[in-house]
């Protein structure tokens, strides 16, 4: 084949590089692939350092994914290939090598040049290690004479875009980000009824989408793992369910939402699908804005639907009279436009994710203190509130927004004074809607060490639980141990008199750990150091290491992107 030949092969070849963005509907990325080419590649690559098994990890899956979510993306793919299929097309699934971290970006590189690619799409994103990784893709790109597209489309607005209007810098209150960021853009509305073929692969091993039963994490068929199936259909499916009562949408407040529902979740439980983008924001937004518009009354964001969509991202505004949490809190909370909030502020914001050099973190002297951790994560720290809350969330990979405040809040400035670090990186792992920016945000919000300062404002591991589920319903389906204990005991079942842990046949101390510490003295002590830290302006930001104070501790009896000349954007996806 001649040079000009095989140019024009190249610019009739295109390769959609999914990634995120795990859909058909309102695929910018999709349709700038599929336009003006002969043959489309529609790929993605399977990433071993996020589906390696790790032997030595707290509960099955890998280093960086629990089961669940590894199960949820396995799910969104093979959901993505059927969709495609039906149009005359398919997912070209492609593992990165095994050795090493493995390199996705090499495999796509070799991909596009083995298949003579002229056309690269690929949504864009702004996560640290996806920027370091699409970089080299692009770079390669550019030197190849290979034209780029990278569409902002997993957020409502364009992060960068927002920054720039900001004056180079990110908002770091909602109301400035809101002031900036005006009407999002309306989603890509095309349907397809069919697609480009897809071209020669040559020898390219093309594996089908594996069962999360086949990835080598053990026996994990007694595992209870989420009841929530990944992909385009189930999320549509979910979205339009939830939408279907116009009345409902129109006067929802999220507020009143009830963090011990599990058997029916008091949430449209959509996050998982807008993080691995099996549905779009954009579309979401839209969907919701026709019923707004159809609709004579309804409630005001941030407590309306539009703002509930991401499960753990939340202002919190308690009542002053009341500081256990226990009957006045109102919380304004999730919204998409909170989500974009924190993903402009996290690519603004040189380590987001961390304490040390996050310019918009509080430097707090955390208590290191790994016997009280790993009570924490494994649900052992005598609190069945607390307990049952990370039980739900090792088997299922998910638990309701107030769910999630409640723990993040015991493990930090609540009770044990741990780094929230540490808590996000357990969440990271395990919830299958875990989103870098938005867990990092929630975390940094509510460890009071960003963006949220009313520290002394503390969800009481007893109480809050009890205004929802007085029988403890909740607790019972995930610490059977406890599901004979009286409701009057349920959520301090140390204080059941020894006659009644009997007959419960629960012995706290034997059958059911004693409390790590005392609620009363440790969220006081924990006060008493955040303020220290708030008035301290010159912070020693290395932990404390060592043991709490044994006064806390109770003792009780058994009782988009642009790098290239060729890179573009697609403006009415930006």
């Amino acid at each position: 084949m001649d040079a000009a030949a095989t140019a024009t092969a190249a610019a009739a070849a295109a390769m959609v590089w999914f990634r995120k963005g795990l859909r058909v509907h309102d695929n910018p990325a999709l349709e700038a692939a599929r336009r003006g080419c002969g043959r489309l590649y529609p790929v993605f690559v399977l990433d071993p350092r996020y589906l390696r098994p790790d032997p030595v990890a707290a509960s099955p899956g890998s280093a960086r994914a629990g089961a669940a979510r590894v199960r949820f993306l396995l799910e969104s793919l093979s959901d993505l290939d059927a969709r495609l299929c039906r149009l005359g097309s398919r997912l070209l699934l492609l593992r990165a090598p095994s050795d090493g971290d493995g390199d996705v970006a090499a495999t796509v590189c070799a991909a596009l040049k083995d298949w003579n690619i002229g056309k690269l799409c690929f949504e864009s994103d702004t996560e640290p290690y996806a920027l370091a990784r699409d970089k080299k893709v692009m770079d390669f790109a550019a030197a190849s004479g290979i034209d780029v597209f990278s569409p902002v489309s997993h957020t409502l607005f364009d992060p960068a875009e927002i920054i720039e209007k900001n004056g180079g810098r990110p908002p770091l209150t909602y109301q400035a980000f809101v002031a900036v960021a005006g009407q999002p853009p309306e989603p890509v509305m095309e349907e397809y009824s069919e697609l480009p073929p897809v071209g020669d692969t040559g020898e390219y091993e093309l594996l089908p989408v594996p069962k999360v039963e086949e990835l080598g994490y053990g026996d994990i068929s007694q595992e209870e793992l989420s009841p929530f199936r990944g992909g385009e259909t189930e999320a549509l499916k979910r979205m339009r369910e939830s939408l279907h009562d116009k009345e409902w949408v129109a006067k929802f407040e999220k507020p009143k939402g009830d963090p011990s529902a599990f058997l029916k979740p008091a949430t449209t439980v959509l996050s998982p699908y807008l993080k691995f983008g099996c549905l779009s924001s954009r579309y979401f937004y839209h969907c919701i804005q026709d019923i707004y518009r159809s609709t004579k009354k309804h409630t005001n964001p941030p407590v309306s639907l539009i703002g509930q969509v991401n499960l753990f991202t939340t202002t919190l505004v308690w009542s002053e009279k009341n500081s256990d949490l226990a009957s006045e809190c109102f919380s304004l909370l999730l919204q998409l436009l909170w989500r974009d909030f924190f993903y402009t502020v996290s690519f603004g914001t040189p380590n987001f994710d961390r304490m040390k050099g996050n310019r918009i973190c509080k430097q707090i002297p955390w208590t290191e203190n790994e016997e009280l951790f790993l009570a924490w994560r494994d649900g052992r720290t005598g609190y069945p509130w607390i307990d049952a809350i990370m039980i739900q969330l090792r088997r299922w990979g998910w638990m309701h927004h107030l769910a999630r405040h409640s723990v993040a809040c015991f493990l930090t400035r609540g009770d044990l004074f741990i780094h929230w670090e540490k808590g996000r990186d357990v969440f990271e792992r395990l919830l299958i809607d875990s989103d870098w920016a938005i867990n990092n945000g929630n975390w940094l919000w509510l460890s009071c060490s960003s963006f949220f300062y009313q520290y002394h404002r503390i969800y009481s591991p007893i109480s809050f639980g009890k205004k929802y589920d007085p029988n403890g319903n909740y607790i019972r389906h995930f610490i059977p141990v406890l599901k004979d204990m009286p409701k009057e005991y349920i959520y301090e079942p140390w204080t059941a008199p020894l006659s009644i842990q009997k007959k419960a046949k629960c012995i706290i101390g034997k059958d059911y750990p004693k409390p790590v510490v005392d609620h009363e003295i440790a969220s006081k002590e924990c006060k008493k150091k955040m303020g220290e830290a708030y008035a301290s302006k010159h912070l020693d930001d290395k932990p404390n290491k060592g043991k709490p104070s044994n006064s806390s501790r109770r003792k009780l009896s058994a009782g988009s992107q642009v790098t290239s000349s060729k890179t573009k954007q697609l403006k009415g996806s930006s």
